[in-house]
């Protein structure tokens, strides 16, 4: 035969990426030959003795293609393996369809055994109180079942795990940390069940179904390239492909916690709007985020995921910058200066110390007017003693809205007189034009619905990653941006990472998402360790679902394995900035960054490694750029959709996190006390989930209330 078609179990580009360069090369090199001519002599082609599925072919001289012929010309890489061990003991190797997920799974059972012991030599294997039926009906590899019944300890159950197919190791997780089989059938299993009844003999079949296989000639080459992205851009966890490719009858949602693909999740979903676009020239999809650096990122990797085709249909934009652009379109703002929320809440310190005021906090009344007064278009103040004020904590009677909203006139004359706009202005500019635009087409579609309106929304379908950081005034612009038709809205976001203090109920503001929500569980950024730490940062605290209903991290995990967080205290700032130096300094050429909550502790830790001699760059609004030191130093909020190999939280004192201000509304405004301490909570979540393998978290004084 000549020709054939050569793809690869996404558990197998697992160990690949650990091969040298040069079998990396290698393995790109055999991938076309054997799609050429698979029967060309140098490729040594041949099946293995005993097995009717199973064949070999070579790679180079010292490495071999374990194969899957799944009939006709179709064959599946499953393993690549050293020369030598490739024919010792053909039992060793064990495949299947798994009969829940209908997916190929591929087990080396000789690897497999030598994670666990031979027998039970401890107490009572972890998995005794489950049959063998229970475990195969949520989804276990069948193989694997005699070793699963000696595991003994938290070790071994990870070890074993570094060499399962994924469901099995998702489902044995879940178990040994005390989810009932009901629940883990539930959250795990139930998700990425066929939909059909599998044919345990047909491969051809399972070869089509979502995430088991790459099929693209260029997909090797891309995981080869560009590491994890690269294995994105072809794999999806099956629940991540059901997401993205759902037709929605209106606005959907997709949560989850850090890691867990959620940014990927909508990367994909905007290649899929652009294709059901048909042809054209116009930019029909919007993808916008509200931290700029993110924007620009988003950009980079649309492009690297879907080509310059694609992201010619779409408008990417910052979404502060996407206001100002409709704002400025309209009349009303030549001139104007902009100023973002630092400037603006400097602007109120100056009218409170001129009015003398000192009931309300410069911060609380930025919040109310910007969340409350601009975010639901309040243009009165009857509207106001009305309005809901979700999400805002501190409860106020009509004499106090009456005297804010006294101090709102006088602070936005006070603006104006200054030809000045916050960028909140802005945005509530746009929202106001975009919804008489809106108005407009609507009356027109009315009135002559046959021929419709020459006027069109701006577009056609909106995607909003990190959806939990935009304000009410944002949603707002949004919805009147798009038609509300099937799949008009697609939003990505966790607000267990709401670091900007922004609360919108999406309801409320006309984006119904009830009954068209998703959750993603799985982290494939951070270890084991890390994730259990984090998630305890977050407290016994309450968190929304950006709607009324509220929101969790149940079934949040991760099968990735790696050391345990180190923490560490120092009696003094100086001291602490010794220990950071020479944690770096023995992390050397890893991929470090080392995050602080205020500013100036960035510029001291700074300086500290450069008197160390070790190359570090202070990274700022728009990310650590092109020509950035090695080791990046930031506020927290700079990491903000970053992440490293390594990781040290400095500085994670009381006073610092939570700040002293902070710590102040305790007795004056519990409310508000209440909120910030969430955010102070989210924005250390953040922090601690940028890290991939290991972190390090610091202190001098007193350790933040936040710690174990």
């Amino acid at each position: 035969m000549s020709g054939a078609t050569l793809r690869m179990l996404d558990k197998a580009y697992e160990e690949v990426l650990k091969l040298p360069r040069a079998v990396k090369g290698a393995i790109y090199d055999f991938q076309h030959k054997f799609r050429e001519n698979p029967d060309s002599p140098g490729l040594q082609l041949k099946q293995l003795k005993g097995n009717s599925r199973l064949y070999s072919a070579r790679v180079n001289l010292d490495y071999r293609a374990l194969m899957l012929h799944a009939g006709d010309q179709d064959y599946v890489i499953v393993a690549i393996k050293p020369r030598q061990e490739v024919y010792d003991n053909l039992d060793r190797y064990a495949y299947q369809i798994n009969p829940v997920s209908g997916g190929i799974e591929f087990v080396d059972l000789v690897t497999a055994e030598a994670a666990v012991p031979e027998e039970p030599t401890g107490p009572t294997p972890l998995f005794a109180q489950y049959s063998d039926q229970t475990l195969l009906d949520l989804g276990v590899a069948e193989p694997l079942l005699a070793l699963i019944a000696k595991i003994t300890t938290e070790d071994e159950l990870h070890a074993l795990m570094s060499f399962a197919p994924q469901l099995t190791s998702e489902v044995l997780l879940e178990l040994f940390v005390g989810k009932t089989p009901e629940e883990v059938m539930e959250q795990i299993t139930a998700p990425v069940a066929a939909a059909e009844e599998v044919d345990a003999e047909d491969y051809q079949a399972a070869l089509e179904r979502p995430s088991t296989v790459t099929t693209e000639d260029g997909a090797l080459q891309a995981i080869l390239e560009e590491g994890d992205f690269g294995r994105w851009k072809v794999f999806l966890h099956p629940t991540q492909r059901k997401i993205v490719e759902r037709n929605y009858s209106g606005p959907a949602r997709v949560s989850g916690g850090p890691g867990t693909g959620k940014t990927i999740v909508a990367l994909h979903r905007v290649n899929k709007l652009v294709e059901q676009l048909g042809p054209g020239t116009g930019k029909g999809v919007l993808l916008t985020t509200f931290n700029t650096n993110l924007a620009a990122d988003l950009r980079q990797r649309l492009l690297d995921l879907s080509g310059p085709e694609v992201l010619d249909r779409v408008d990417i934009f910052n979404i502060d910058k996407l206001a100002v652009k409709v704002a400025t379109e309209g009349n009303g703002s030549a001139g104007r200066r902009w100023i973002n929320d630092a400037k603006a809440v400097e602007q109120w310190e100056q009218l409170l110390a001129e009015e003398a005021e000192r009931q309300w906090d410069p911060q609380f009344l930025h919040d109310e007017w910007t969340q409350v007064i601009l975010g639901q278009g309040l243009t009165t103040r009857a509207e106001y003693f009305k309005a809901r004020r979700a999400g805002r904590g501190q409860r106020i009677g009509r004499d106090a809205r009456a005297a804010i909203w006294r101090l709102v006139e006088r602070y936005v004359k006070r603006l104006d007189e200054q030809n000045m706009w916050t960028l909140r202005q802005v945005a509530e500019r746009a929202a106001l034009l975009e919804t008489e635009r809106a108005e407009t087409i609507a009356r027109a579609n009315r009135t002559a619905p046959q021929h419709g309106s020459e006027l069109r929304h701006r577009y056609r379908h909106i995607v909003v990653d990190e959806a939990q950081d935009l304000s009410p005034t944002h949603w707002r612009m949004l919805r009147a941006m798009v038609a509300e038709e099937p799949n008009d809205m697609f939003i990505a976001g966790d607000t267990h990472q709401r670091i900007y203090g922004q609360y919108a109920s999406l309801g409320q503001l006309g984006i119904n998402i009830r009954g068209r929500s998703a959750k993603l569980t799985l982290s494939y950024r951070t270890t084991h360790e890390i994730l259990g730490m984090a998630a305890a940062l977050l407290g016994e605290e309450e968190w929304d679902d950006l709607d009324d209903g509220n929101d969790d991290l149940t079934g949040y995990r991760s099968v990735l394995r790696g050391p345990r967080p180190v923490f560490r205290a120092y009696p003094t700032w100086e001291a602490e900035l010794d220990g950071i130096a020479e944690r770096t300094a023995a992390w050397n050429d890893e991929s470090v960054a080392v995050a602080v909550p205020e500013r100036w502790m960035a510029e001291a830790v700074a300086k500290r490694l450069s008197k160390a001699e070790i190359d570090a760059s202070v990274i700022g609004p728009d990310g650590p750029g092109e020509n950035a030191a090695p080791v990046h130093v930031g506020t927290m909020y700079r990491f903000k959709g970053l992440e490293y190999q390594r990781m040290i939280l400095a500085g994670v004192a009381e006073g610092a996190l939570p700040g002293s201000r902070v710590l102040e509304l305790k007795q004056t405004d519990p409310a508000r006390y209440g909120t910030e301490i969430k955010r102070a909570r989210s924005l250390l979540f953040v922090a601690a989930t940028r890290a991939r393998d290991s972190i390090v978290i610091s202190w001098h004084g007193k350790k933040s209330r936040f710690l174990p």
